[in-house]
């Protein structure tokens, strides 16, 4: 059975290109559309089920490609719960693909440790079979400590599943108090997306030559470069990769300065709200004007309702982890 983790001698030719390339920028984080797995196997005449198999080979290859250039963390788009609409041999197909790769990867503990690397599944795990929940919840806290590499798996995920999802943890903080609805900003969102211990992709790579985002990381690649290759997945090269690393690296500036205006606008937006509701406040008291002081007091005091929030919002994670892993025992697959 292929390998999560590829320890491959590399040829002098790509080391040269590595070389060149980190006299650069080197993105932190790359997301990937891993998109043709169907087609390359009916252009190849072989089952799906293969087409899927070959396509996980292919995520082995590029994990080790982003690990030697420098590229801290991965996100791949493995599972979007639009695909529960396919066929249920497909779908029954890649859930037993996730029962053996899971299974797998907790046989790698060693080698995960090695190289430092996290493992986090995204999405709504709810929707998965109980003996998946277990296994993806075993690897997550299994590896939760590693720092060195992460790698986040959108396992029956969409972006706007998981922004109703956000938006209903801030519902409840709001209904329970832990938060008023002035506090309610885009930094308190993000902070309850499930991509909330991330970064932001630096570059998302769709292969397949399809040119659409799929419902993948909706909110997150608002500043990302994003690249679109023609190849299916089990044909993407590291040249590809190459290429789109050039390619985030002649449009770095402009990007960056966006990504800068942006923080520049929310810290305006941020101070002005705490003014606003600062003087709110102070009418209540039938104080007439309010100081730097006072307005310095209350972004205290917002930022302290943030806080136990989002410590709130993450023990109910936490919790629901805990859940699945206890929840069945799952059988070792032997592997192949």
């Amino acid at each position: 059975m292929t390998t999560w983790i590829r320890e491959s001698e590399q040829s002098w030719i790509h080391k040269f290109c590595q070389a060149v390339l980190k006299t650069g920028p080197i993105p932190k984080h790359v997301a990937f559309i891993m998109d043709g797995n169907r087609r390359f196997a009916s252009k190849r005449s072989i089952d799906r089920a293969q087409g899927h198999l070959m396509g996980f080979d292919k995520l082995a290859e590029t994990l080790e490609w982003c690990n030697n250039i420098g590229i801290s963390e991965v996100t791949v788009y493995a599972f979007s719960i639009e695909n529960f609409k396919r066929s249920k041999e497909e779908v029954d197909g890649l859930m037993e693909l996730a029962r053996l790769k899971f299974t797998k990867l907790m046989e790698e503990k060693e080698l995960l440790n090695k190289h430092g690397v996290c493992i986090r599944v995204l999405g709504n795990l709810s929707l998965l079979p109980h003996d998946i929940q277990q296994i993806v919840a075993d690897a997550m806290n299994m590896t939760k400590n590693n720092n060195r590499a992460v790698l986040n798996v959108c396992f029956a995920y969409t972006a706007r599943e998981e922004i109703c999802s956000a938006m209903r943890d801030i519902a409840e903080g709001v209904d329970l108090g832990l938060i008023r609805e002035s506090d309610i900003s885009e930094s308190v969102m993000e902070k309850c997306l499930y991509t909330r211990k991330s970064p932001h992709p630096d570059i998302l790579v769709r292969t397949s030559g399809e040119v659409r985002l799929s419902d993948f990381l909706l909110w997150q690649t608002t500043y990302s470069c994003l690249s679109f290759v023609r190849v299916l997945w089990p044909e993407f090269s590291i040249w590809h990769l190459y290429a789109g690393i050039l390619q985030y690296q002649r449009n770095y500036q402009v990007i960056q300065n966006a990504i800068q205006d942006n923080k520049v606008k929310r810290e305006m937006s941020q101070r002005q709200s705490d003014v606003e509701c600062c003087r709110v406040e102070l009418l209540k008291t039938e104080e007439e004007s309010i100081t730097q002081h006072q307005v310095n007091e209350y972004s205290m005091q917002r930022e302290k309702r943030i806080k136990t929030f989002l410590g709130h919002v993450e023990q109910k994670r936490e919790q629901l982890l805990s859940k699945f892993e206890e929840r069945v025992t799952y059988p070792l697959l032997q592997s192949s």
